[in-house]
Formats: structure tokens, sequence, C-alpha cells
């Protein structure tokens, strides 16, 4: 059975971030700098113990940040469907044009008035 555990490390002002997170089997991983300790399922990067927004088992988000919105997954997620919608307009374009159906010409004959 895996374990999931998170990496926390101490900013400037003393808070406790979330640096890593990872599945192990059997003990927590030996780390350089930090501490490592388990933590529930939604706790992601950058959450602080105590944080306020999007709070999971002690950890959230602090005041005034994005909260989980400005997670770099949300980001990139945001950034592949704008490379998909880019890519389809590069082959839209790349594509040869279907020639437009014959249209009848305006010109109208002339009659003759007698």
């Amino acid at each position: 059975m895996t374990t999931r555990y998170a990496t926390i490390i101490e900013n400037e002002d003393g808070q406790e971030i979330v640096s890593t997170i990872g599945q192990f089997e059997g003990g927590p991983p030996r780390v350089r700098s930090g501490t490592v300790e388990q933590v529930a399922d939604g706790v992601v990067i950058g959450m602080v113990r105590g944080g306020p927004l999007n709070a999971i088992d002690g950890w959230g988000f602090p005041v005034g940040s994005t909260g989980g919105e400005g997670r770099a997954d949300t980001i990139a997620k945001a950034g592949a469907k704008v490379h998909r919608t880019a890519k389809a307009a590069k082959i839209a374009r790349t594509k040869p044009a279907k020639p437009a159906p014959e249209q009848p010409s305006e010109e109208q004959p002339i009659e003759d008035v007698a």
C-alpha cells in the first residue's frame, strides 16, 4: 500500500509550505532539506499549514492567494487548451480552400421592348 508524503519547508516568515508531494511504499523518503510528513489526498504544493483557502486536513492556501485556481496544473490545462486551439487554427489555414459553388451570373438579359 502506498502512502502520500509531503516535503515541508519554511519560508522567510516561518510559515510551513508544502514543497513536494509523492506516493511511497513503506516509510517516508529521506530528504536533504525540510521535513517529511504524511498528508491527506487533496493537499497540494503551495499550501501552508493553517491556510484558510481550500483548506484540507490543516493545510490551505494563504489569504490573498488565488487558491486552487492558481495551481500549476490548472494553468497547464489552460495552456494546453490554447495550444490545441492554435494548432487547429493553423491546420485550418494550411488546408486548401474548397472551391466555391458557381454563382449564377448577376447580369440580367436586356429585353426588347417593342
